[in-house]
């Protein structure tokens, strides 16, 4: 079995890795990759967005199984494209997507379909924001609708600093143009959890929880990051938040995009807060997270290739499963 991964950061390393358990996997290819994920895949000099040039490749090496790691392609895209063409691939359509894409349609999505998560606004119009601002409690959160890398959110604690945050963000473009669009968001307090999962179109498996710092300075200051660093699992995941999230949060989740016209098959990272109400969906990813990847997949015990394959068929029936031992691994 050929395998060829499409990114380039310690998520693709991790994958990689793990992947390479598999005894079926003969080769594991990476585009564009790096000098760590060469341990374990020959690295391809075409970069994630090269949909056309990747498909390429896959085609004429055989690929049995193309597995997306970065953002910018999915919802870009590339899935349609490689399954346009015929080939396997693993990771969520364009129109699924959208759940990491758009902040806006995910947080629309959530109050549609009564999934916890912080009140909220969105804005194409800067100065309504700014109204918007002149009535709001401090502190309040500002997030550009698109892709930023992990970067595009801003908490001010200052009606100053939240006007500053709306011109950088919507006029100054420092988020590009995921910045076109802008969400206001409520302040939430509590522990900040991280749980990754696989879904095959209905059905969903969370994997163990993880932990994040997420400011860039000592004492959780500084701007937001992508993840100074991670630990899994959280001592603050419990069972009875791991129980409340399965029936309020994460199938509802797969059940709304289902109902949207919108199925998703591939992994859904939910970033949740634990708030004094309960736990609420802080963001949606549609990819594994990095660096979250790099502490869950060595403490996942079931074959991932095993996996990503239930996934793309849509039954998870011949795949042998077992949670409990994923979350409570060593």
């Amino acid at each position: 079995m050929k395998v060829l991964i499409v990114g380039s950061g310690g998520r693709e390393h991790a994958i990689a890795w793990k992947i390479a358990q598999n005894k079926k996997v003969e080769k594991i290819y990476c585009a564009p990759g790096n000098a760590g994920i060469e341990e374990f895949a020959e690295c391809v000099p075409i970069g994630a967005m090269e949909f056309d040039k990747l498909a390429a490749f896959a085609k004429e090496h055989e690929i049995d199984l193309t597995v997306i790691g970065m953002d910018d392609p999915l919802v870009g895209g590339i899935v349609d494209v490689f399954e346009a063409q015929g080939l396997r691939v693993f990771g969520p359509r364009r129109n699924a997507a959208i759940l990491e894409g758009s902040k806006a349609f995910s947080k629309d999505l959530m109050k549609k379909y009564h999934i916890p998560t912080a009140a909220y606004e969105n804005f194409d119009d800067s100065e309504k924001a700014l109204e918007y601002l002149e009535t709001a409690k401090f502190p309040i959160v500002l997030k550009a609708d698109g892709l930023a890398l992990g970067k595009g959110v801003l908490i001010c604690q200052t009606l100053e600093e939240a006007k500053a945050g709306v011109k950088s963000i919507m006029l100054d473009k420092q988020f590009g143009a995921s910045g076109n669009r802008m969400v206001i968001e409520e302040f939430m307090t509590g522990r900040e959890v991280s749980v990754l999962s696989f879904v095959d179109g209905k059905t969903i498996k969370t994997m163990t929880s993880a932990q994040d710092h997420k400011r860039a300075g000592d004492g959780d200051t500084g701007l937001n990051t992508g993840g100074m660093g991670t630990f899994s699992p959280s001592p603050f995941y419990t069972k009875e938040v791991d129980e409340f999230c399965e029936k309020y949060i994460y199938q509802p989740t797969v059940d709304a995009m289902a109902a949207e016209g919108r199925e998703f098959k591939g992994i859904i990272f939910f970033g949740l807060m634990l708030t004094e109400d309960g736990p609420k969906v802080l963001e949606y990813n549609a990819r594994f997270g990095d660096p979250e990847t790099q502490v869950v997949l060595p403490r996942m015990k079931t074959d991932l290739v095993e996996v990503f394959e239930a996934c793309i068929d849509g039954h998870w029936i011949r795949l042998i499963w077992n949670s409990k031992i994923m979350r409570r691994s060593a």
